[in-house]
């Protein structure tokens, strides 16, 4: 014999049911009521830091955004843009990304360029649990070993 009983709607319930307040109000698991939104910024900080991890990766963004970087740096209260180089395109479960790197000199560029693409993929996909559909990566400069580094000049004041 089962331990049913029935409700006042007529309906038969278990004895966990009677128990637990949450399965008669809910249609389920706490953790699945409501939404979650991921701003474009929190998967362009993601992926920028995923990409910088990459061996053979200098730098990220075209010249004139690293050198406007730098500058931005510099400033007293201000903080290095992990972000740069980094465009996202965020949906409600899918993201796209694309990125722009300066290799150093040297390296394969289309293996760096794999594994920048699995990094960021693993990365973005373990921590916000979108599907990243693309990752579009465009190699804007080479980095030379004798190459000084692009900073502001500094005035002596």
């Amino acid at each position: 014999m089962t331990d049913m009983t029935e409700n006042r709607g007529g309906e038969t319930e278990s004895p966990a049911a009677r128990r637990s307040p949450l399965a008669k109000r809910s249609g389920g698991d706490p953790g699945s009521r409501g939404r979650t939104t991921i701003a474009d910024g929190v998967v362009e900080k993601i992926a920028g830091l995923a990409a910088r991890d990459v061996d053979g990766v200098h730098a990220m963004g075209s010249g004139v955004a690293r050198t406007f970087g730098a500058v931005r740096d510099r400033v007293p209260g201000g903080t290095k843009s992990v972000t740069r180089g980094v465009k996202a395109e965020v949906g409600e479960v899918q993201a796209a990304l694309d990125l722009e790197i300066v290799v150093d000199y040297g390296v394969s560029i289309a293996d760096v360029a794999r594994d920048v693409r699995e990094n960021v993929i693993t990365a973005v996909e373990r921590m916000t649990g979108l599907e990243v559909v693309e990752v579009n990566i465009a190699v804007s400069d080479v980095k030379l070993p004798d190459e000084e580094e692009e900073e502001p000049e500094r005035r002596i004041q």
